[in-house]
């Protein structure tokens, strides 16, 4: 017999599926808790048991992406390749997973506000790009190990990979006429790798 699964849990991705929507729709200072417990179909008494805040949902919603990105990225092969190549397998999962959720944008940036007043958000975000370099580094410096790169600094090379993909999408935020995240993203990480690769 499987397991009875988790009400608890259940109704969190509920109602987080119902904050992604309010907040879309209405922008993050617009919505109300009492908008997305209407969403939800449940008392704002009964969401308040759940979530205190908009800033904690917020939270809890960007968690879960960053989550599910980890996963993906930690799932992905990529001993059987050359460094360069695992960088780029890296950049269209990263890319693949950033269009699929352009309409959360809004959300993100509200949540990267929240960051000059929440030390709960602060952390997060600190949790967020030491996981990522924690992945990046290793790869790059098996690229300098094996000759393929230059000897440089795998961290701060890493570094550079990340401004590239959070660059590009706030560039994508001040003007979408002229940037294409997915093809700018994937051409800014071929032109570091370039930078970086042994002159043969």
């Amino acid at each position: 017999m499987s397991p009875r699964p988790n009400v608890s849990d259940e109704r969190k991705t509920q109602i987080l599926n119902a904050a992604e929507g309010v907040f879309t729709k209405r922008g993050f200072n617009e919505a109300r808790m009492d908008d997305i417990a209407e969403k939800t179909g449940l008392s704002k008494g009964t969401l308040y048991l759940y979530f205190k805040s908009k800033d904690d949902l917020i939270i809890a919603i960007l968690e879960r992406i960053f989550q599910r990105e980890f996963r993906q990225l930690e799932d992905l092969q990529q001993d059987d390749v050359s460094a360069s190549d695992a960088m780029m397998k890296l950049t269209d999962l990263i890319t693949k997973d950033i269009v699929s959720m352009l309409r959360l944008i809004p959300i993100i940036y509200n949540f990267l506000a929240l960051a000059f007043r929440n030390k709960y958000v602060q952390r997060a975000l600190k949790d967020y790009i030491n996981h990522y370099l924690n992945i990046l580094i290793p790869i790059i410096q098996r690229g300098i190990d094996a000759g393929e790169f230059r000897s440089v600094d795998a961290r701060e090379v890493a570094i550079a990979a990340g401004a590239i993909i959070e660059g590009t999408m706030l560039l994508w935020v001040y003007d979408k006429s002229i940037i294409d995240p997915e093809r700018h993203i994937r051409s800014g990480m071929k032109l570091l790798l370039e930078g970086v690769q042994t002159r043969t």
